[in-house]
């Protein structure tokens, strides 16, 4: 399975276009991926069959009549475009995204297994550094947890298996 991973410098020109980076687009099914508004000062780069995942798993968890699912709603759904990736490996992203996000010139693409993030590079930058703890204990905590899984089930096995 290929997976959408790396981090890429690179410049949106002057008519709002974005190259994606090959080894993304050798991955990518079609020509097409949707855009919209990540969870934080981003842009979310979705595969279609990652955005319709991500829209059922939106539906399936929220309800129209919750002030805090329409929020999440139209942070997610309301902004969403469908862009083609151009024969230069181009997506133009739509003014009122980069808006959001603050591109202007150079930015950053992300991978993310399943989904790509583009980012102003300074605010990346800046997001970077004000989670720098919460990344070093969030580190702490998986190691932590991988440990416990590792002594409860050495290899990943059941210890009960091959016993008589």
């Amino acid at each position: 399975m290929d997976l959408l991973i790396g981090e890429f410098n690179n410049t949106l020109d002057d008519k709002g276009r974005v190259s994606l980076p090959s080894r993304f687009r050798s991955i990518l099914p079609g020509n097409r991926v949707f855009l919209t508004q990540g969870g934080e000062d981003c842009i979310w780069v979705c595969p279609p069959e990652f955005w319709e995942d991500l829209l059922q798993k939106v539906l399936n968890s929220t309800s129209i009549f919750k002030a805090s699912s329409r929020v999440v709603r139209r942070r997610i759904i309301g902004p969403a475009q469908e862009v083609e990736i151009d024969k230069a490996g181009r997506i133009a992203i739509p003014q009122s995204l980069r808006d959001f996000a603050g591109l202007s010139k150079d930015c950053v693409i992300l991978g993310q297994l399943d989904y790509m993030e583009i980012w102003n590079i300074d605010r990346y930058r800046n997001y970077r550094g004000s989670t720098e703890t919460e990344f070093r204990m969030s580190f702490e905590e998986l190691g932590s947890n991988v440990g416990e899984a590792e002594h409860a089930s050495p290899g990943g096995l059941d210890p009960e298996e091959g016993k008589e």
